[in-house]
């Protein structure tokens, strides 16, 4: 079937570069236009539908009309001289403030597609401080806050706010909900702009260093671009069809996903390309193309298939943002699939040896590089590189000795936001601008009295951590009611997870009134139980995920030993990323613990996406070992011939993912992801994976026979005779001397 999809598309190489440049443009637009459409930013909506704050939340919207607003801001008022507040300035704000809910926002025209957020915004009086240094406002907008159109509404309402008060003396400042997430967008923005534009040089410096060629550098950027598009309506398409709202994260992941992988598999094709035309040099481009891709395809094909695999685990997972997160990346990896096999080789074909112009020097072959000594000295000596590559790895995954989850927001910039935020919090109690709150409905559907909520109310007040308890408020059928509680210790941390998820939620539910049940809902609540979802996703998803790429390299290698190796090699990678981790963040940044959801991502990362370069190795070990040669010849002439193409783009997509670490909210996974596959690319599999192939010799593809030859006296057993020269085709199989 991939000789057949390949023979068609390089046949036809003019016909599928306009498809997939058309598709490209068309699906890239709507991508763009209604992705924020299927977005969502409240991870309380992504929690399962039993847990103690997700109950809480629809209690919020069935019986009280409240549904979370992740956009809500609060906006600090204070005089311009720093004094008190006179009753005088109390009614100007109220005023101003009464005025601001009555001016309709209006945002720049919207693109074709796109949403106008243009809207009136919802302003309600907060608590003034103690001192009366300011008084607070609750402002609400209704949209995505990711979206750059309600980003511009948001903008343009601060604008305003700040000159209506300005003329009344009077200074302002905002933070939580929008008004967070753009002050740290702001301040993001150069740094990404930055990471951004090293990246795309990083991957065209190397290609330009490798091939010597200009078009071999931008040619695959070009596609992996066009690519991204598709891939980016058809996540978009795919989460519209079906009703599901993605993960504001989606989007960036996705694209650091398709950039690494697509370069990587367009490198693999452009390397075997180069070689093929290098031993065939009467073959015209699109017999080369199509020969090409039939014998690096199946890799391709397993190794995309593996991460789809990989990812597709997450759709079991109960906490939703890993269960919208992994299909939708699946679905990308098989755009870039279907691309690889079809729009990549139609290039080739199209393009043909002034891919590789103006270099010269790749139609000689050479035996005396770097690569053929790493080959030479991995196969003569697999013992020692073998146990120099175990002590590495066990001495990074060492690090993860008393790893701990961390749910705090490490490392966010210094912005106006978090400013204003420290003004509050001297103030006013730390969780006074995040409430959490405590819902109590009656089991039988009797009327609850807001009297026989006292005793509750009372002994919340008396619990650690709890700066202020509001009075209740009954629902107009009276068959719920809400208190609020402001923690005296900023929501977001680790301190108001254990107390909300501990001796609050137990003193509500022992003190509620007879008949009825508590549930407890804010940050500090959703994220506790977060953290008991995660925990049992991780239980879930690992074994499954290994066991499905334990099967695809069983059906790609039809052996029972080479796929064990592979897992156990990809295993300690996994385990050494996760140390090194550790190691850095909790240990020596001496932060609490590392990001809850690093564990769960990077297995899935490093585990699917380093599987990759094993499976380019150990396919071309077993393509080198039907050869009439030792087994350490074969592990020899493997590693030549790949190290190029696994360094290279090991690099290039450690590179994309350590762009990454740029951003405070993404630092650790990009720092780990970009380490792991270094560590996949450049120690599993061009050391570790070879040495264990010289060591194993034929009999790591058992139980499948392989034939012997008298070069292979020893080899099984890790012995081998001298290394024989290589009198054959490098691309002649057993099939082919037939």
């Amino acid at each position: 079937m991939i000789h057949k999809l390949t023979s068609f598309s390089t046949r036809h190489r003019w016909m599928m570069v306009v498809i997939w440049t058309v598709l490209g443009a068309g699906l890239s637009f709507v991508g763009k236009a209604m992705m924020y459409d299927v977005t969502d930013s409240q991870s309380g909506d992504f929690l399962p539908k039993q847990y103690d704050s997700a109950v809480a939340l629809r209690v919020a919207e069935d019986k009280f009309g409240a549904k979370p607003d992740p956009n809500a801001l609060t906006v600090l008022v204070a005089r311009e001289d720093g004094g008190k507040l006179t009753a005088s300035d109390q009614r100007r704000i109220t005023g101003t403030a009464t005025g601001l809910g009555h001016e309709r926002i209006t945002g720049p025209k919207p693109e074709p597609l796109m949403k106008d957020h243009s809207q009136t915004p919802r302003v309600s009086p907060g608590a003034v401080a103690p001192d009366k240094s300011f008084r607070l406002l609750t402002v609400s907008l209704d949209g995505n806050p990711q979206d750059p159109g309600l980003q511009d509404v948001y903008k343009e309402f601060r604008a305003e706010a700040e000159r209506a008060f300005a003329r009344e003396d009077l200074r302002v400042g905002f933070t939580g909900g929008i008004a967070s997430t753009v002050d740290s967008l702001d301040a993001e923005e150069t740094t990404g702009k930055v990471v951004g534009i090293l990246t795309m040089g990083l991957i065209i410096v190397l290609n330009v260093l490798v091939f010597r060629s200009v078009l071999a550098a931008l040619v695959p950027l070009i596609a992996v671009s066009l690519i991204g598009g598709v891939a980016s309506g058809a996540v978009v398409g795919t989460a519209k069809l079906f009703g599901i709202d993605l993960d504001p994260s989606t989007p960036s992941l996705i694209g650091v996903v398709l950039l690494g992988i697509g370069i990587d598999y367009f490198l693999f094709l452009m390397f075997r390309f180069r070689e093929q035309l290098r031993n065939h040099p009467g073959q015209d481009a699109r017999t080369a193309a199509s020969e090409t891709t039939r014998r690096v395809g199946s890799a391709i094909t397993s190794a995309a298939l593996t991460i789809v695999a990989a990812f597709a685990t997450l759709g079991l997972a109960s906490f939703g943002q890993f269960k919208v997160l992994g299909p939708a990346i699946a679905v990308s990896v098989l755009v870039m699939l279907l691309a690889s096999l079809t729009l990549m080789p139609a290039l080739l074909a199209l393009l043909g040896r002034a891919m590789f112009w103006p270099a010269r020097a790749w139609k000689k072959e050479r035996t005396d590089g770097i690569s053929a000594r790493l080959g030479h000295a991995v196969s003569a000596r697999p013992v020692r590189y073998a146990l120099g590559s175990l002590v590495l790895l066990g001495a990074l995954g060492a690090g993860a000795v008393g790893m701990k989850m961390s749910y705090d927001q490490q490392g966010l910039p210094e912005t106006a936001a978090t400013r204003t935020a420290e003004q509050i919090s001297r103030s006013l109690p730390a969780g006074v601008s995040d409430p959490h709150t405590v819902y109590v409905t009656s089991a039988d559907g009797a009327d609850l009295k807001a009297g026989s909520l006292t005793g509750m109310t009372r002994a919340l007040a008396k619990e650690e951590g709890v700066g202020e308890v509001g009075k209740p408020v009954l629902s107009k059928d009276r068959t719920a009611a809400r208190v609020d509680l402001f923690l005296s210790v900023a929501s977001d941390s680790q301190h108001a997870r254990d107390l909300v998820s501990g001796p609050i939620r137990d003193t509500a539910a022992r003190t509620a009134p007879e008949g009825s049940k508590a549930y407890v809902t804010g940050t500090a609540a959703v994220f506790a139980d977060i953290s008991t979802a995660v925990e049992k996703d991780l239980r879930l998803v690992f074994p499954v995920a290994a066991l499905l790429i334990a099967v695809i390299l069983f059906l790609l290698l039809r052996s029972v030993l080479a796929p064990v190796v592979l897992m156990l090699a990809v295993g300690l990678g996994f385990v050494a990323t996760l140390g090194a981790s550790t190691l850095l963040f909790q240990h020596t940044l001496d932060r609490p613990g590392i990001s809850f959801t690093l564990p769960l991502v990077l297995f899935l990362f490093v585990v699917a996406l380093g599987t990759d370069y094993n499976i380019l190795i150990t396919d071309r070990i077993r393509e080198e070992m039907a050869k009439p040669v030792s087994a350490r010849h074969a592990v020899a002439e493997a590693v030549r011939h790949t190290a190029p193409a696994v360094a290279t783009a090991g690099v290039v997509l450690a590179g994309s993912f350590a762009s990454l670490a740029a951003s405070p909210a993404t630092q650790e996974l990009g720092f780990a992801t970009g380490l792991g596959i270094i560590l996949s690319a450049l120690v599993l599999s061009l050391v570790l994976v070879p040495a264990l192939a010289a060591l194993l010799g034929r009999g790591l593809w058992w139980p499948r026979r392989s034939g012997r030859t008298a070069h292979d006296h020893g080899a099984g057993q890790g012995g081998g005779g001298p290394v024989a020269p290589d009198r054959y085709q490098p691309y002649a199989t057993a099939g082919d001397r037939r």
